[in-house]
């Protein structure tokens, strides 16, 4: 099933938009879509245009509950979308999608009641009565719009997130130490604002909480990102840039300014494509982790894999 771009960001780009098809399984072809996206970065950043990473960076902060899948799918499509749904969600919102608008086409799990068959002794006690309970069967493409391809009702500007980093650098402490990481602060480490030793942070005194926020993400992105066995072998530099793309995609989500140049993330690309998508993964799967604690509410999983 092919899908027409919506981004007219770039119009000389030859990019089209990769076949998003399902596999034998129902589920759908993540590496195919993963792999055409990475393709089309990789073209741009070879052509200077490493803003276009940086957007991809920014539609993971938008939409972090969705999967890597999904993210690619929406910034390839509609890299300026912040807020998505479907006619029906839109619709009980009282809005409407303009005419003319163009759907951005993502994928949706398909989940049935799995009905088992109890065993003979249990039939006994619940006269061969059988249970129900929801399974996932599959994954089927679905269209979803941004809330500037419709009009109607004003919407309700609650966030998940505010721009106050006191209230999350308290509960990013909370998270650090409830991994059993030790936290602190230290003006030896200048001129260095913060440091990960494996197992512990310390960070520097006297910042402000905007600061102290950003500087412990990425430290903290260290921890979680690069203590562990990777696929590939890394530089230093990349992992650095790992930390900082993680701490970008998670302050701007909190409504905090990054100010970090676009061309500093071109560094996760050093004419590897298997990096870069393993790099795109990975920010993505650890910014997730990471807003999912800061979340007033349990972070919930995307509807696609």
């Amino acid at each position: 099933m092919k899908f027409s771009s919506n981004n007219h960001s770039n119009p000389d780009s030859n990019f089209s938009s990769p076949v998003a098809t399902l596999r034998a399984d129902g589920k759908p072809n993540t590496q195919a879509i993963i792999a055409a996206n990475v393709q089309y970065l990789i073209a741009q950043l070879e052509a200077g245009h490493s803003e276009v990473l940086t957007q991809y960076l920014t539609t993971m902060a938008r939409f972090h509950k969705y999967s890597l899948g999904n993210v690619l799918l929406i910034a390839s499509q509609k890299p300026e979308a912040s807020n998505v749904a479907g006619i029906y969600t839109w619709n009980q919102l009282g809005r409407r999608v303009k005419k003319g608008e163009k759907g951005i086409m993502i994928f949706a799990p398909m989940i049935a009641k799995h009905r088992r068959q109890k065993s003979s002794e249990e039939r006994e006690e619940s006269e061969s009565k059988t249970t129900a309970g929801p399974a996932l069967v599959g994954f089927r493409p679905v269209y979803v719009w941004d809330v500037s391809q419709t009009d109607g009702k004003e919407l309700p500007t609650l966030r998940e997130f505010s721009g106050e980093a006191g209230k999350h650098l308290a509960q990013l402490v909370q998270f650090v130490l409830g991994r059993g990481i030790k936290f602190g602060y230290s003006d030896k480490i200048a001129p260095a604002r913060g440091v990960s030793k494996g197992g512990s942070i310390e960070l520097l005194p006297d910042m402000t909480e905007a600061e102290q926020f950003a500087t412990l993400v990425h430290e903290v992105a260290h921890e979680l990102l690069h203590k562990s066995e990777r696929r590939s072998v890394i530089s230093k530099t990349v992992r650095e840039t790992e930390a900082e793309a993680v701490a970008f995609v998670v302050s701007k989500a909190i409504g905090l300014e990054t100010g970090s140049a676009s061309a500093d993330y071109i560094q996760l690309y050093h004419g590897d494509a298997k990096l870069l998508a393993e790099s795109l993964e990975i920010v993505q799967k650890t910014a997730a982790v990471l807003l999912g604690a800061l979340s007033p509410e349990e972070a919930t999983a995307d509807a696609a894999a």
